[in-house]
């Protein structure tokens, strides 16, 4: 049950970004930037991607048999993110979503963990 939980947590964390897909007015708010043109398209296509790494947890959180790779793609999605906010000079506008994805290291720790323990009692 808590693994459920950790991976749905998962899914709330991505959600945002993921809406973000459907809405200019949204990823202006979260990106704090004006987007048109190319730039446009390549937040909506972040969002698309930020869809498909809420589908993968929410995958992980009801198939086990889909929970390596889910947990492969949300680890490299999490700490990929926190790793270019850091490498990036922690721009302030994002801070708010280093912060989530910061609070996201406990349910994706559980979750690597839960992975971890399976494959190595497989």
């Amino acid at each position: 049950m808590l693994v459920v939980a950790a991976w749905l947590a998962l899914v709330l964390v991505h959600t945002p970004p993921a809406l973000a897909t459907f809405s200019p007015v949204l990823r202006q708010r979260m990106y704090g930037i004006e987007s048109s043109g190319a730039l446009d398209v390549m937040l909506t296509h972040r969002g698309v991607l930020f869809l498909a790494v809420a589908a993968a947890c929410l995958l992980g959180a009801f198939v086990p048999a889909a929970r390596v790779s889910a947990a492969l793609v949300v680890s490299i999605s999490v700490l990929g993110f926190l790793a270019a906010y850091v490498l990036g000079g922690a721009p302030e506008q994002l801070r708010m979503i280093a912060l989530i994805d910061t609070i996201a290291l406990a349910p994706l720790a559980l979750v690597l963990f839960d992975v971890w323990r399976r494959l190595a009692t497989s």
